[in-house]
């Protein structure tokens, strides 16, 4: 049973209204002016609106627009006097499925309300339809025979189904945005929104506005108001990716959001309720975060309520020829290739590869390979790999053969090379390092590399 907000200022019209749908077999619900309108809307959600275009407080367009920004699937039919017929078009251009001028035949409500729904519900289908397109090829992205995979894939299974928080801890490149999808597809909350957000990416100034909206004239070049990424995320998923980023002063707003499941739009003194499941990713062990002081004790808790670590691509070596295979046919007509496969050599050379950069790396390797091979297999000559490899002469010559040591070598040798094949763009060089600005930043504070 649809249900049908009636917004129109004459207490009259709304009985008469109500009663001509109730017979019907619709549920409706009034309101007198555009602020109980929009308070309707955020309380109840409504099927589809009956919106009169003359209220005292805002204008038809106006509460239109407002409702879109809460929910632009909301379909929408203006009310209006013959008079007034421009008003009407105008707000079909801005989104209203269609119009009815007054006075009306009750036939012509009951049909157009009957045929607004019913287009609603298509086209509900078809986006239905294409995402689940897309969710099918999110998860045929997931391949792998060996056990560590399949025990991954059958913990989603069994966590997907409820509404816990899932945190997931893997290296860059290792597939966590992958999996965070997966585990959204296979939720009860599938058909509503996954919002990623990349936590090391928004800066500081900026994350308040991004995460949580704000509005009409909030600050200086807020030209109109804006949906932050939970509301955006209402009643489905948000995927919180390399939330060890986020800086301590940053923690208790993103944690009260979550504690409250409330937002406060920036220049709004109204708070909206947001039902979101929650999933964070970390390519660092937040555990030494949260010992150290650098990530909250009470935030880690509320994010970490199931973990799944996800392996390295040394670690599950016995699936990289089916990850090569699946990369060299996603790839192959982009280039215009009729490549056939890869050779025993090449093969070998591939798992014996120790892989520092994972999946995203042999992706990349898989396509340097098809640009490369103009024969019917990729041999082990067309394997190129990013020389990773610390200078053992320069290893003896320290005084300190620390791991530690050998580490802070070897990261200092992988970020100058990153930088230098970004002729000196930081932001380029944390795309290839596989790592956000701020965190590239923040090695290179550590590290001291000027």
């Amino acid at each position: 049973m649809a249900t049908i907000l009636i917004i129109d200022d004459e207490k009259h019209m709304r009985l008469i209204l109500s009663k001509i749908l109730k017979d019907s077999g619709y549920k409706t619900i009034e309101a007198k002016d555009g602020k109980e309108a929009l308070e309707q809307v955020q309380k109840i959600d409504p099927d589809l609106i009956l919106l009169d275009y003359k209220l005292p407080d805002l204008n038809g367009v106006q509460i239109l627009e407002k409702v879109k920004q809460i929910n632009s699937n909301i379909c929408v039919i203006m009310v209006t006097a013959y008079g007034d017929i421009k008003h009407a078009v105008a707000a079909m251009k801005l989104g209203a499925y269609d119009y009815l001028t007054k006075p009306f035949d009750n036939e012509e409500i009951l049909l157009v309300i009957k045929k607004a729904l019913e287009n609603q519900e298509l086209t509900q289908e078809v986006k239905y339809l294409r995402k689940k397109i897309q969710e099918d090829d999110s998860a045929k992205q997931i391949i792998g025979e060996s056990e560590i995979i399949k025990k991954i894939l059958k913990q989603i299974e069994l966590v997907s189904k409820s509404d816990i928080s899932v945190f997931l801890e893997g290296e860059t490149g290792t597939g966590k945005d992958l999996m965070a999808k997966l585990i959204h597809d296979k939720s009860n909350r599938e058909k509503k929104p996954f919002i990623a957000v990349d936590c090391g990416a928004i800066p500081e100034t900026l994350f308040e506005s991004e995460m949580f909206g704000f509005e009409k004239g909030a600050f200086t070049g807020a030209l109109t108001a804006r949906a932050g990424k939970f509301e955006q995320a209402h009643e489905g998923t948000i995927f919180l990716d390399e939330i060890s980023n986020l800086p301590l002063s940053l923690q208790p707003k993103l944690l009260r959001v979550i504690q409250e499941k409330k937002v406060q739009r920036i220049g709004s003194n109204k708070q909206f309720k947001i039902d979101v499941r929650i999933i964070a990713a970390s390519n660092q062990n937040i555990v030494d975060d949260v010992k150290s002081g650098k990530f909250r004790n009470d935030l880690f808790y509320r994010i970490h309520e199931f973990s799944i670590k996800l392996p390295t691509l040394k670690e599950r070596i016995e699936d990289i020829p089916l990850i090569a295979k699946y990369f060299l046919n996603n790839e192959i007509n982009k280039y215009e290739k009729k490549i056939k496969g890869f050779d025993s050599k090449a093969i070998k050379k591939l798992m014996n590869h120790c892989w520092p950069g994972n999946i995203r790396e042999l992706r990349n390797v898989i396509r340097r390979a098809i640009i490369l091979c103009e024969n019917d297999f990729i041999t082990a000559d067309h394997l190129l790999f990013t020389n990773f490899e610390i200078d053992e002469a320069e290893l003896l010559d320290q005084s300190d053969l620390t791991i530690e040591s050998a580490t802070k070598i070897a990261k200092t040798k992988v970020i100058k090379k990153a930088i230098l094949e970004a002729k000196g763009n930081k932001t380029e060089a944390a795309k290839i390092l596989g790592v956000s600005r701020r965190q590239l930043y923040w090695e290179l504070d550590k590290l001291k590399i000027d």
